[in-house]
């Protein structure tokens, strides 16, 4: 039986942000989350908490995101840049962070999961990404991924290829004249 996709869910307070991510965070909710993430810095937010007691895996493309969001945060001018705090990652996700070279980007902390009874939830909006889109981030992801450590490239060089190359096919697709 397969992991089930992931579940996030977002709680605010005057400190900080609470996103708790459930299940495997895939591709599919990487485009959502970034924006998320981005739209939350934009009204304000430096720290975000990403509770992952209940997050079982997270794959390239995801990782990818969140390292990405890591890397912009820590390049911040100012006094007080946004930071990105992981709470209880799994032996499995801190390795992979560990193994991609991205780890450094990351607070790890371990301790009880946040208490969001005190904590204002935060509606959800879905954006819906379509095929193109999800490619395209899927793509950047592995591509920054690479790019942080070059060791990287052996692993996703392929992957890299193949994204480029449905991308360009999808491209060619919406380009063509309507029958």
């Amino acid at each position: 039986m397969g992991a089930s996709p992931a579940n996030i869910a977002v709680w605010v307070n005057d400190r900080f942000v609470c996103v708790k991510i459930a299940g495997r965070a895939g591709c599919a909710c990487s485009v959502d989350f970034r924006s998320l993430i981005l739209g939350l810095r934009t009204r304000g937010w430096r720290h975000f908490i990403l509770d992952l007691t209940e997050c079982q895996l997270m794959d390239s493309t995801f990782l990818g995101v969140l390292a990405w969001l890591g890397l912009r945060f820590s390049e911040e001018a100012g006094p007080l840049p946004a930071t990105i705090e992981l709470l209880n990652p799994s032996d499995r996700v801190s390795g992979l962070l560990e193994n991609l070279g991205v780890a450094q980007l990351f607070q790890v902390s371990r301790g009880a999961p946040i208490a969001t009874d005190a904590l204002e939830p935060l509606p959800q909006t879905t954006l819906e990404a379509n095929r193109s889109e999800i490619q395209r981030t899927s793509l950047e992801a592995h591509q920054l991924l690479i790019h942080v450590d070059p060791k990287n490239g052996a692993k996703f060089k392929d992957v890299c290829k193949f994204l480029e190359e449905d991308l360009k096919k999808m491209e060619r697709k919406d380009d063509a004249p309507a029958s």
